[in-house]
């Protein structure tokens, strides 16, 4: 099964917790047969950084 999901990081801790978060939905994936189609988004910061 495929499961599409919107990742967005933010700011402060953000990057890392989604790191660490992405790992685990690979590890359950690879357990439970199950495909992740991750789409990344900026927020935050970024956003208004990339954007202006």
């Amino acid at each position: 099964m495929e499961y599409k999901i919107t990742v967005l990081p933010g700011d402060g801790i953000g990057p890392e917790v989604i790191d660490e978060s992405v790992k685990v939905l690979e590890a359950v994936g690879r357990r439970f047969g199950h495909d992740f189609d991750l789409a990344y988004g900026i927020v935050g910061g970024g956003a208004i950084d990339a954007t202006g």
